[in-house]
């Protein structure tokens, strides 16, 4: 039996961390060889969750071409690995809408749509029977409470709030608690420069030919760092080939977003009814990259 490698997209966020760590264990137990690895460095949020419950930092791999490997939370060929087509893709297991991977064969995959790729494999656990551990119980309600704010999201559902509470009771935790503890290790922004910010969450659409990131915060940033921002971004946004690129300074205290924009905004403004002036726009009550503001561009590409 060759080995499988388990892996999410490109700057992996905590819950792509969580549920590769999660699922590889998971198949572990039904007998496969299964490693989890990672395509980027991990940010301070997933750090900090790996540390409270003792798991060590997936290796980093980028080489996957004639191997084994299962996708977990995305399912679009720029978030995934450069090789990924060349790769014998067997399962994919997401919660975001079906991108533009393809396979050569038929595989498994299992798409549903709620809050986190960790709670649909904390129900592949329970389908199968198999115990969960407090260190996989600790991932899981990490990467679900990261995904879905705090349980805040337009994207949790109420099978991500039963899913967490279950988690949190195995492990003696307050949910809000702990959730702010991994969001407080996110929001540290004066250690990060300007590239690292806007790169950490960055992920790329290709239907919409747009890069959008996303930086969790709980307090405003200053004007003098979001011209900064917005000057690194128009590099950014040519390096990378599209023709827009967004990132999203969205405050979990105040749950709103301030949309930073270069390139193109007909979409945008189409979007949201309303105009990008200098290179802003402000959303209020969005939160959800995934649920609010790439399917509204997606629809206005379509009018």
């Amino acid at each position: 039996m060759s080995k499988i490698f388990v892996f999410g997209h490109k700057n992996p966020d905590t819950d792509t961390i969580c549920s590769a760590i999660a699922y590889a264990k998971l198949k572990r137990l039904k007998n496969f060889d299964a490693q989890a690895v990672r395509l980027g460095e991990i940010n301070p949020e997933t750090e900090f969750a790996l540390k409270k419950f003792g798991v060590e930092i997936p290796e980093e791999m980028h080489i996957f071409e004639g191997k084994d490997v299962i996708l977990v939370d995305h399912t679009e060929i720029k978030q995934s690995a450069d090789d990924i087509l060349k790769a014998n893709i067997i399962e994919i297991i997401d919660h975001h809408n079906l991108g533009d991977i393809y396979t050569r064969h038929p595989v498994f995959v299992r798409i549903e749509p709620i809050g986190s790729t960790s709670t649909i494999i904390f129900k592949m656990f329970r389908e199968s029977n198999l115990d969960i551990d407090n260190k996989t119980a600790g991932l899981l309600l990490s990467g679900i409470l990261s995904d879905t704010v705090i349980l805040r999201s337009v994207t949790c559902t109420d099978e991500d709030r039963k899913i967490a509470k279950k988690l949190a009771d195995q492990l003696n935790l307050d949910l809000e608690k702990y959730g702010f503890e991994l969001k407080k290790a996110k929001s540290d922004i004066l250690s990060k420069t300007d590239r690292e910010l806007i790169k950490s969450d960055l992920k790329i659409f290709n239907r919409i030919n747009m890069g959008i990131g996303q930086v969790e915060i709980v307090e405003d940033i200053d004007e003098k760092r979001k011209k900064t921002l917005l000057e690194e971004m128009k590099k950014i946004r040519k390096e990378i080939g599209c023709d827009t690129l967004l990132l999203m300074l969205t405050n979990i205290i105040k749950q709103d977003t301030e949309l930073l924009v270069v390139g193109k905004t007909d979409l945008v403004e189409k979007a949201f009814k309303t105009k990008v002036e200098n290179n802003r726009v402000y959303l209020k009550g969005v939160m959800s990259r995934k649920k609010q503001v790439k399917p509204a561009i997606e629809d206005a590409a379509l009018l």
